[in-house]
C-alpha cells in the first residue's frame, strides 16, 4: 500500500498542482490510516473499515474539521485507485462528511492590533522586516503561506497591490494600505545582512541567511512580539486575517468585497464573520438599550 501511497501524493502534485502543504498532509493522513488497517489488502477494503477508521479518530479526540480533512483525503485516493483500475469502487464514496463545529474566529480588537503592530521599534534590519510583515498581515488579511510566498515582483509599490498565489494556486489581486508600503520601504530600504542573489524569483521577505522566510519562521516572530507586549492572548498569523475580515465588515465592507480579498472559493466561508460582528451587535444593544 505504501507504493499506491507515494504514486497518489505524486499524482497530486505534478497532475492536480496541489500545494506542498496539502500533499504533505494527505501523506500524513494516509500513513496513519495504512497504520490503522495493518496489513488488510486494498481490495478486501470496505466502507465499514473507513467508519472504524473515523470512530478511531473519533476516540483520539480528533476535532471534526481534522476528521472532514481525513475523510476527504481518504475519498481522493480511493478514487484515484478506482480511475487507475487498482480498485473496482471507492469505499470512502458513500460516507457521510461530519458536521463541522461552528466555531468563531478569534480576532484582535483595534487598541490590541496597535499595540502588536508597534511592537517592532528598534532600528534594525531584522525589526523593519518584522514590522513590514505583520503591517502586511493585517493590511491586506493574507494567509501566512501567501505572504511566504510573495516576491518582489508581486508588489506594484506605485499602483498600492500585490499578487498573492492563494489556495490552489488562484491568483488573485489585493490591496496594501499606505502604513503597510511605508514599513515596506522602510525594510527594503535597510541592506540585508544576506542575500541569495541566484534566486530565479527574489523572495519579498527573507531570513538573516538570505532565504525566503518559512511559515514557521514568521510564526515564531510573531509570538516573541506578543511576548514583549503583554497582550496574554493566543495569537497566531491567521489572527491578524481574522481581525482584517472582522474589521471590514464593522467598518461597512460588504460581504462580497471581504470574500474577495480573502481569496474565499465559497461566500459561506466568509459569513462565519458576520456572526463575530453580529454578535458584537446584540452585545451593544443589550448594554445600551433601556429595554434590552
Amino acid at each position: 500500500m505504501n507504493k499506491r501511497v507515494e504514486d497518489f501524493l505524486n499524482f497530486l502534485a505534478t497532475e492536480k498542482g496541489a500545494s506542498g502543504h496539502t500533499t504533505k498532509n494527505y501523506g500524513i493522513d494516509l500513513r496513519e490510516f495504512t497504520k490503522f488497517i495493518a496489513e488488510k489488502e486494498l481490495k478486501d477494503l470496505t466502507y465499514l473499515d473507513i467508519r472504524s477508521f473515523l470512530a478511531f479518530l473519533k476516540t483520539g479526540e480528533y476535532s471534526k474539521s481534522s476528521i472532514s480533512r481525513k475523510l476527504a483525503c481518504l475519498r481522493s485516493f480511493f478514487k484515484y485507485l478506482v480511475r487507475e483500475n487498482i480498485l473496482t469502487q471507492n469505499p470512502a464514496a458513500g460516507i457521510a462528511t461530519p458536521k463541522k463545529e461552528k466555531r468563531l474566529p478569534s480576532f484582535m480588537n483595534p487598541d490590541e492590533i496597535t499595540k502588536l503592530l508597534d511592537a517592532p521599534a528598534k532600528n534594525s534590519w531584522e525589526e523593519k522586516r518584522d514590522k513590514a510583515i505583520l503591517e502586511m498581515l493585517y493590511s491586506s488579511g493574507l494567509r501566512v503561506s501567501e505572504l511566504a510566498g510573495l516576491n518582489h515582483d508581486d508588489l506594484d509599490f506605485f499602483g498600492g497591490l500585490v499578487r498573492v498565489r492563494g489556495k490552489g494556486k488562484k491568483e488573485r489581486i489585493v490591496p496594501v494600505g499606505q502604513t503597510a508600503l511605508t514599513s515596506l520601504r522602510a525594510y527594503w530600504d535597510m541592506k540585508a545582512p544576506r542575500e541569495n542573489t541566484n534566486a530565479i524569483k527574489k523572495p519579498l521577505f527573507i531570513s538573516r541567511l538570505g532565504g525566503r522566510l518559512t511559515d514557521r519562521s514568521v510564526r515564531r516572530m510573531i509570538l516573541k512580539y506578543v511576548k514583549r507586549t503583554g497582550l496574554g492572548k493566543e495569537i497566531s498569523p491567521h489572527t491578524f486575517r481574522h481581525s482584517f475580515a472582522t474589521h471590514m465588515l464593522d467598518r461597512g465592507a460588504d460581504l462580497r468585497s471581504v470574500q474577495e480579498l480573502l481569496g474565499h472559493a465559497n461566500l459561506s466561508t466568509t459569513q462565519i464573520y458576520t456572526h463575530v460582528t453580529t454578535q458584537r451587535l446584540k452585545d451593544a444593544y443589550a448594554l445600551a438599550h433601556p429595554r434590552a
